[in-house]
């Protein structure tokens, strides 16, 4: 419901502004606004978004808890989508969240209302199921070997290239 109303109540406070605002600067200057702020918008998304890129290569070289870099980094790139939509609604809420403390705090209260379950690092084969428990417990891998000798000339170590005739 909520996403319901979101669809719905953004078009129409959108609507009302370019009204408003159109009504008291003219057309000509509101569009330029819009198109100002898309633009603006679009480099500060660029800037932001390679600083948020580096603390995220920073936090996998450090071996660091990566979830408050990509936290930010998805609210860079939330934002950069509500700059490049025309409005003046859309715009606020998209330079609001390029602002670092307001991403921060952002993250604080989203962190506060979720709730992690589980957490599991690496893989898992899918036919870990079908293996005995003796092999779970064991990093042995079993292989056989045969031994080969070599039966081209040492003077061509490779069947690629032919040597000098």
């Amino acid at each position: 419901m909520p996403l319901f109303l979101a669809f719905l109540l953004v078009p129409i406070i959108e609507i009302t502004l370019f009204i408003q605002i159109g009504s008291l600067i003219g057309l000509f200057p509101t569009l330029a606004v819009v198109i100002l702020t898309a633009m603006l918008g679009t480099w500060l998304v660029r800037t932001q978004g390679a600083l948020a890129l580096n603390q995220v290569r920073g936090s996998f070289e450090q071996l660091s808890d990566p979830t408050e870099p990509l936290a930010h980094g998805a609210m860079i790139l939330f934002a950069g989508a509500l700059l490049l939509t025309p409005g003046f609604f859309t715009d606020g809420i998209g330079f609001l969240l390029l602002i670092p403390k307001f991403r921060a705090n952002t993250f604080i209260y989203l962190k506060s209302k979720i709730v992690m379950q589980s957490f599991q690092m690496g893989t898992r084969s899918s036919s870990a199921g079908n293996r005995s428990k003796k092999s779970h417990q064991s990093d042995v891998i079993d292989g056989e070997y045969e031994e080969v000798t070599p039966s081209h000339d040492p003077k061509h170590p490779s069947g690629w290239v032919e040597g000098p005739k």
